[in-house]
């Protein structure tokens, strides 16, 4: 199949799931075309069956802002006409399924029918979506989505809960190609993150205030008092720099490591010894399950999808939002004893294992070969 895939290109989960798709979709022989502003930022290698096709919008003084729908839909048009796309993949309803529909109806000018297949994430429904600013132009755009999937069944249950939606949505959730989380690393040496005798703690997010970023210092803060400890902050946001000036407050600053935005998240991974994942909502987790395959059990809130990834009492702990104290606690239980963290580390693989990529990829094929013949018929 010729596939195009619009996402967005950032270091965002939707992103990340959409790219590791579109890779694995290729080495199945399918021919891809992704189409955004950027190029994807885990879209490392071009070839054959991988194509970028980036999407400008020209800058004019009469718009306040740049209308990014209007160059969407019309690069669309354009790509679809020159490639023979079969078939669209968006990720996020909006501006990507309405961007999609768009298309789909100038294409018929031409006698062209592309049918496009939407991809649920989590923020287009439960922050942005849910808006009334934006409620109709999302209820409109999954509607006329010729098939339309979520990531999480607590992610269906939202949409269904917030939208009048006349559409199916199926749940493909999202998934991890457990190959590359085999670490072999000769040159990751743990003695660069922390002493011998400390543990290494994790959170990787765009600390946004849905993160629940000082959530996840206060609970480090509580570990550290009864067991030495380093806590990795992997990514950027607006909860940064409230989250440093908390750790000048705590005492902590020297403890706890700001990366920023990184492409080494495996090399972070690869040493550490429990994950934070504290959000107010999740749709699914992604960063969590990415932790898991690395081998690193997770202390999570129990919101989303969180609890579809992470398994109580056995990948890790879940509990209440906000509640420090608890998460504090399971966290220690983990870490204050060797088999008792040997044993969790072990148990977050296994969990990993079922979202491997080789088990999800195929429930998409199936989407797409179900809406090519619907569309036949």
């Amino acid at each position: 199949m010729k596939i195009g895939i619009v996402c967005y290109p950032t270091f965002g989960g939707s992103g990340v799931v959409a790219t590791e798709l579109g890779l694995e979709l290729s080495k199945r022989g399918h021919n891809i075309h992704f189409i955004t502003y950027n190029q994807p930022v885990r879209l490392e290698l071009l070839g054959n069956n991988v194509h970028y096709h980036e999407v400008n919008v020209p800058e004019y003084p009469l718009f306040h802002y740049q209308p990014y729908e209007l160059a969407l839909s019309s690069k669309l048009v354009d790509m679809v006409k020159l490639h023979k796309i079969e078939i669209l993949h968006v990720h996020y309803a909006i501006p990507h399924a309405y961007a999609a529909y768009m298309a789909q109806k100038m294409l018929q000018e031409d006698g062209i029918y592309i049918p496009f297949v939407t991809t649920l994430h989590g923020t287009d429904i439960t922050l942005v979506g849910s808006h009334p600013f934006y409620k109709p132009a999302v209820t409109f755009s999954i509607n006329k989505s010729n098939a339309v999937t979520a990531v999480s069944e607590s992610l269906r249950e939202d949409t269904l809960r917030l939208f009048d939606i006349k559409n199916d949505i199926k749940v493909i959730t999202n998934f991890i190609d457990l190959n590359k989380f085999d670490h072999t690393f000769t040159d990751c040496q743990r003695g660069m993150m922390a002493t011998e005798d400390e543990k290494i703690i994790t959170h990787i997010s765009n600390f946004r205030p849905v993160k629940r970023i000082l959530d996840i210092i206060k609970t480090f803060y509580n570990i550290q008092k009864t067991i030495p400890a380093k806590l990795m902050m992997v990514g950027e946001g607006p909860e940064r720099e409230p989250a440093e000036r908390l750790c000048r407050k705590l005492g902590i600053t020297d403890k706890v490591v700001f990366f920023g935005n990184s492409n080494e998240i495996d090399r972070i991974l690869c040493f550490s010894d429990l994950f934070l994942l504290l959000s107010e909502t999740e749709s699914f987790g992604l960063s969590a399950l990415e932790a898991m395959a690395s081998g690193v059990p997770v202390i999570s809130s129990n919101t989303g999808g969180i609890p579809e990834v992470n398994e109580q009492g056995f990948s890790g702990f879940l509990s209440e939002v906000g509640n420090v104290e608890e998460m504090s606690k399971n966290a220690i239980k983990i870490l204050q004893d060797e088999t008792t963290l040997k044993q969790f580390k072990n148990n977050a693989k296994e969990q990993a294992r079922k979202f491997d990529i080789a088990n999800i990829v195929p429930q998409y094929e199936a989407i797409y070969e179900e809406t090519l013949r619907n569309c036949k018929e």
